[in-house]
C-alpha cells in the first residue's frame, strides 16, 4: 500500500558501509556507530557528479538565448551559487542519518510528501535517461573512431555497457558510489580541465548586435537552475552516514564548493563555444572546436560524466521508491529504477528521440522543486535542524502527521511559490511589502486562526451572524484607507447594523460577551485590514501574486505555529476533515482569495464587498446541512437585518 514504510532494517548480520559490497541499509536511520566519512567525502561527490557535459550544453543554451559571452558567464554563475542550497540541505541527513525525502515529512506531512516524492522519481530517471542516452552516443562515435562502427549493433553494445557501469555502481550503494565519484573525478577534472584551456582562449568576447530580451535572460537563469535544483530532494542520501559531530558548516561548505567548480567550469567553457561554433548539436559543436588528438579522449570525459551523474540519480530514485512505500530492500528497489531507464533509452535511441523534449520538461521542473526547496529548507532553519527520527519514519501518529498526513501550510506555500515561479513574476517591490505583510497577518494568519479559536466556544450560525457585518467592516476601512467621505446614510446603516450584530450576540451569549465573540470581532478587524490592502494591491499587481506573495510571506510563522499546535494538542481527521483540509489549503486559502482580488482591483473594494453579503445566509444552511447545527430563531432575522444594513450602505453614495 503507497506510504506503508518496509524495508527499514539490514537484512544481514552487519550494516556497515563497505566500497564493493552491497549496501544494506535504506532509508532506515544509519546507527551512529556505523557512520563514518568526513565533509572532503561531500566534496568529491557534487565535484565529480557536476562534471558531466551537461553544463557545456547549458552554457551554451544562454548564448543561444541571446546572452553574450560575459552575460552568459554571469548567470552560469548564479546557477553555481545554487548549490549552497544543496549544500544546506544535506545537512539534515548528518542529523537524522535518513534520506532527504523522508525528512521532508516534517514540512508537508506523511501524505503530504507522496507528490513530491513521486515527481522526484520522475525526475531522477528523467535525468537518468538524458545522460545515459548522451553517455551511448559519445561512446558509440569513440568506437567509430577506432574502427568499429556496427549501426545498430555498436550502438546497442555501447548502451550495454553504459546501463551496465551506472547500474553496477549504483547497485552496491553508498560507499561505491562515493568511492567511485572521486576517483572518476580526478581523471575527468583532468581532462575537462585540458577542455577548458583549448576551448576558452577562443571565445568572442564581444556584445552581441542586439541586447537580450527579458526572455533571454528567464530563459538561461530556468537552464542554469534546473540542473542544482533538481537535487534538491537528494543531498541527505550522501550525508546521512556522516558522524553527527561533523562540522555542518564544513559539510555546506564542501557541497557548495563541489557543485560550484564543477558546474561553472563547465557552463564558461560552452559559453566560449558557443560564440566560435554552432552549438545546436552540442557534442558535434565542441568537438570542432578541438584538435584532432584530442577528439577521441572528449568523447570518453561526455561518457564518464554521463556516467558520475548517472549513478547519483539511479541511487537516489531506489531509496525514493522506498519513501512512496514500494515494500522491497534498495537494492531491489534499484532493478525497477534501472529497467525503466534502459527502456527509456532503448525508446530514445531506438524508436524516437525525445531527449530534447524531455530535457525541456526536466528543466520546467524547476517550477516544483525551486519552491519545494524553499519550503523543505525554511522547515530545516526553523527547527533548527532539529528532527525526531522516530516520528520521520511513523506510519501514522507522531509530530509530523499532522492533519492526516498533510501539512497545510506547508502545502499552501509550496502551491503559492509554483504559481509564482511558473508566472516568472519578479520580487514584490519594497513599498509593497507593508501591505502584503497586512494581508498576510489578517486573511492568511489572523481570519482563520481567530474564527477558528471562535468556533470552540460558538456554534458556526452564531459566527456567520457576527461575520456577517464583514462586508461592512471592509467597506469601512476601504473609505478610511483611500481618504474618502461615506455618506450620512453609510453611517447611519453602518452603526444599525453594528447595533443588531451586537444586540443578536449579547443575547444568545446571556447578556454578556463571550470569549468567543471577542475572537469574531477581532477576525473582523483583522480580515478587513486584509481585504482592504489586498484590494489595493490588486490594482498595482495580479491579484493571484497578491495572495501567492502573501502566502510566502506568512510561511516561517505558519510552520512555527503548526510545529507548537500540534505538539501540544496532535490531530486525527477522518475523510471528511482531510476533503476540508484540502479544501481550506488550495481552494479557499489561494484560489478564492486570488479570484476575491481579482474582483476587488476590477469593481472595486465596496462594490467587491456586496458579494459577500450572501455569505451569513450561506453558512446558516451548510451548517444545518452539512454539520447538523441546531439554528436558534432569532440567527435568521439577524442575519437578515445585518443584510439590509449593509446593502444600504454599499448603495449610498460616498
Amino acid at each position: 500500500m503507497l506510504g506503508h514504510e518496509t524495508a527499514t532494517v539490514t537484512t544481514g548480520t552487519t550494516g556497515r558501509d563497505e566500497v564493493f559490497q552491497v549496501e544494506e541499509h535504506g532509508i532506515d536511520p544509519i546507527p551512529d556507530d556505523e557512520r563514518h566519512g568526513s565533509a572532503k567525502d561531500v566534496f568529491w561527490l557534487w565535484f565529480g557528479s557536476n562534471l558531466t557535459f551537461t553544463y557545456v550544453i547549458n552554457g551554451a543554451l544562454a548564448v543561444a538565448f541571446g546572452l553574450s559571452f560575459w552575460q552568459a558567464t554571469a548567470v552560469v554563475v548564479l546557477g553555481g551559487l545554487s548549490f549552497l542550497a544543496i549544500g544546506a540541505a544535506g545537512l539534515s541527513g548528518v542529523r537524522t542519518g535518513t534520506a532527504t525525502l523522508v525528512i521532508s515529512r516534517a514540512a508537508f506531512g506523511r501524505r503530504g510528501n507522496w507528490p513530491a516524492g513521486l515527481l522526484n522519481w520522475i525526475v531522477s530517471i528523467g535525468y537518468t535517461v538524458v545522460n545515459t542516452v548522451v553517455g551511448t552516443l559519445a561512446l558509440e562515435a569513440f568506437l567509430a573512431d577506432l574502427g568499429w562502427s556496427g549501426g545498430h549493433a555498436s550502438r546497442a553494445a555501447a548502451l550495454a555497457v553504459t546501463l551496465a557501469l551506472t547500474f553496477a555502481i549504483a547497485l552496491w550503494g553508498h560507499a561505491t558510489v562515493q568511492f567511485a565519484e572521486r576517483w572518476m573525478a580526478y581523471v575527468l577534472a583532468v581532462g575537462f580541465a585540458a577542455l577548458v584551456v583549448l576551448v576558452l582562449p577562443g571565445a568572442d568576447t564581444s556584445a552581441p548586435a542586439a541586447a537580450p530580451g527579458a526572455a533571454g535572460w528567464s530563459l538561461a537563469s530556468v537552464v542554469m537552475l534546473a540542473g542544482p535544483f533538481s537535487y534538491l530532494p537528494m543531498p541527505a542520501d550522501y550525508t546521512r552516514y556522516l558522524p553527527r559531530t561533523t562540522s555542518l558548516k564544513a559539510v555546506t561548505r564542501s557541497a557548495a564548493l563541489g557543485g560550484f567548480v564543477s558546474s561553472v567550469a563547465l557552463g564558461v567553457a560552452g559559453a566560449a563555444a558557443a560564440t566560435q561554433a554552432d552549438m545546436t548539436d552540442a557534442v558535434a559543436g565542441t568537438e570542432s572546436l578541438l584538435p584532432h588528438w584530442f577528439q577521441p579522449l572528449f568523447l570518453a570525459l561526455v561518457l564518464g560524466g554521463s556516467v558520475t551523474n548517472s549513478i547519483i540519480t539511479l541511487y537516489s530514485s531506489s531509496l525514493n521508491l522506498q519513501v512512496l512505500g514500494i515494500p522491497w530492500s534498495r537494492a531491489r528497489a534499484i532493478v525497477i529504477s534501472a529497467a525503466v531507464t534502459a527502456a527509456g533509452s532503448l525508446g530514445a535511441l531506438f524508436l524516437t528521440d525525445f531527449t530534447t523534449s524531455l530535457l525541456s520538461f526536466l528543466s520546467l521542473l524547476i517550477i516544483v522543486f525551486a519552491p519545494w526547496g524553499g519550503v523543505f529548507l525554511a522547515d530545516m532553519v526553523l527547527r533548527r535542524c532539529t528532527y525526531d527520527s522516530a516520528g520521520l519514519h511513523a506510519d501514522t501518529g507522531g509530530p509530523y502527521w499532522y492533519r492526516s498526513g498533510w501539512h497545510p501550510a506547508g502545502l499552501a506555500a509550496l502551491l503559492a511559490g509554483a504559481f509564482l515561479l511558473a508566472g516568472r513574476v519578479p520580487l514584490p517591490e519594497r513599498r509593497h511589502w507593508a501591505g502584503l505583510a497586512v494581508v498576510a497577518g489578517g486573511v492568511v494568519v489572523g481570519f482563520p486562526l481567530l474564527t477558528s479559536l471562535a468556533l470552540q466556544t460558538s456554534t458556526t450560525s452564531h459566527a456567520a451572524v457576527v461575520v456577517g457585518l464583514l462586508p461592512l467592516t471592509t467597506a469601512t476601512f476601504a473609505a478610511l484607507r483611500t481618504g474618502r467621505r461615506p455618506s450620512r446614510t453609510f453611517w447611519i446603516a453602518a452603526v444599525s447594523g453594528a447595533v443588531v450584530v451586537l444586540g443578536f450576540t449579547l443575547a444568545e451569549s446571556g447578556g454578556a460577551l463571550s470569549t468567543g465573540d471577542l475572537y469574531l470581532f477581532g477576525a473582523l478587524l483583522v480580515c478587513a485590514a486584509g481585504y482592504t490592502e489586498g484590494g489595493r494591491l490588486a490594482a498595482l499587481m495580479p491579484g493571484w501574486q497578491v495572495i501567492g506573495w502573501a502566502l510566502v510571506f506568512c510561511l516561517p510563522l505558519m510552520l512555527a505555529a503548526s510545529a507548537v499546535a500540534l505538539s501540544l494538542e496532535p490531530v486525527h481527521l477522518n475523510a471528511h476533515g482531510i476533503v476540508g483540509l484540502v479544501w481550506v489549503a488550495a481552494g479557499s486559502t489561494f484560489f478564492g482569495l486570488y479570484v476575491w482580488y481579482r474582483g476587488m482591483a476590477a469593481i472595486g473594494i465596496p462594490k467587491a464587498s456586496q458579494l459577500q453579503l450572501a455569505q451569513p445566509l450561506l453558512t446558516l444552511v451548510w451548517s444545518v446541512s452539512l454539520l447538523g447545527e441546531d439554528l436558534s430563531p432569532t440567527a435568521p432575522v439577524a442575519a437578515v437585518a445585518v443584510l439590509v444594513c449593509i446593502a444600504v450602505t454599499q448603495r449610498s453614495k460616498s
